[in-house]
């Protein structure tokens, strides 16, 4: 079983051998100078335990639905949370990590969770600055044209549509605030 100190059960090795063309040909240890470190010592790990104690669950954790239960540690710095979470949570509840659709999904709640970390920086006292923060200002004084165009860059073909994608978002969402503002003045003025 995994994360246990249980070595696992070897396949019998003349049934490899008739199954698998050349199975087994580095099987004498003459012929392999790692042989004394593969020689299985359940001692020798200085582990202390036979299952490793599960760490605490302080919130409900996304786990992959081939496995029984969440490993017995794992990672806290990024907690689920708004649209992007239950995106991620969907995507874990209901397909395997050997499909697509398992992972499309994830992709597309990182880009959730960015416009919703843009979004929530507006609402501080330190809002993102686009200008600094996507290397619009490094362009100019970091000899970025000059670094771009010289030289064999693999990325020359699709330097075009690159402003798009960064600064596009930024100009849409100014776009819909300053519709929403004007709207909102209309019904204001009536």
């Amino acid at each position: 079983m995994t994360y246990t100190a249980e070595r696992p059960d070897q396949p019998d090795i003349a049934e490899l051998r008739a199954r698998i063309p050349g199975w087994g040909v580095d099987l004498d240890p003459n012929d392999r100078p790692s042989v004394p470190k593969l020689k299985y010592d359940p001692q020798s790990t200085g582990a202390h335990w036979d299952f490793p104690d599960r760490q605490e669950q302080l919130a409900p954790r996304e786990r992959s639905i081939e496995h029984k239960f969440v490993t017995p540690v794992f990672g806290t710095a990024t907690p689920l949370r708004g649209l992007s979470g239950v995106i991620r949570r969907y995507s874990y509840r209901n397909y395997s990590e050997a499909r697509a659709a398992h992972w499309l999904l994830l992709i597309a709640a990182d880009r959730v969770d960015a416009a919703e970390s843009h979004l929530r920086s507006l609402f501080t006292s330190r809002p993102d600055n686009p200008i600094t923060q996507t290397g619009v200002k490094a362009e100019f004084t970091r000899n970025g044209w000059r670094s771009r165009t010289a030289g064999t860059r693999a990325d020359l073909n699709h330097q075009w549509i690159d402003p798009l994608l960064i600064g596009g978002p930024w100009i849409v969402s100014a776009g819909a605030g300053a519709w929403a503002v004007r709207a909102l003045l209309r019904r204001v003025r009536r």
